[in-house]
């Protein structure tokens, strides 16, 4: 690959793992499941959770409590291109989130998880999209309520 072919790939594939949680956070949780392959997986090793297929996917992230506020932050964004069709990413992520909100602003408490996510990604058809996202989670607590102290 050229540099600005590779320069592109890298873009496309960081721009996945931004519009994941974008989606997640501020859109419909359930489409997260068109940033994947047909047969794209998502994996939690430590919570046994494999999750795979774009429907199995979509039906997984739309099931999320419609009363939860999240927020994610990324950073660290490490994206390799191995091919022209294939690139691994590394990514940090810190989640703030509450069950329970219903509006207005809600105290900030500590994060709630705080970890990173391993990727693979396929082109196909001039599409960059993830094969495989697998989540590692060394700091994790208990989502709180809006109305509750720690909120």
């Amino acid at each position: 690959m050229d540099p600005m072919e590779r320069l592109l790939a890298e873009r496309a594939c960081a721009r996945l793992i931004l519009d994941f949680v974008h989606r997640l956070d501020l859109g419909e949780p359930s489409s997260v499941a068109d940033l994947f392959t047909e047969d794209g997986v998502w994996r939690w090793p430590e919570g046994e959770r494999l999750v795979k297929g774009r429907d199995a996917l979509r039906t997984y992230f739309g099931s999320r409590p419609a009363d939860r506020l999240s927020r994610r932050l990324m950073s660290n964004v490490l994206v390799t291109v191995t091919s022209p069709e294939a690139a691994t990413a590394i990514s940090y992520f810190t989640t703030y989130r509450v069950d329970g909100y219903d509006g207005g602003m809600v105290p900030a408490g500590p994060p709630v998880q705080i970890g990173h996510y391993e990727d693979t990604f396929h082109k196909a058809d001039g599409t960059w999209l993830l094969a495989s996202r697998t989540l590692h989670l060394p700091f994790g607590g208990a989502t709180p309520r809006a109305n509750s102290p720690l909120a």
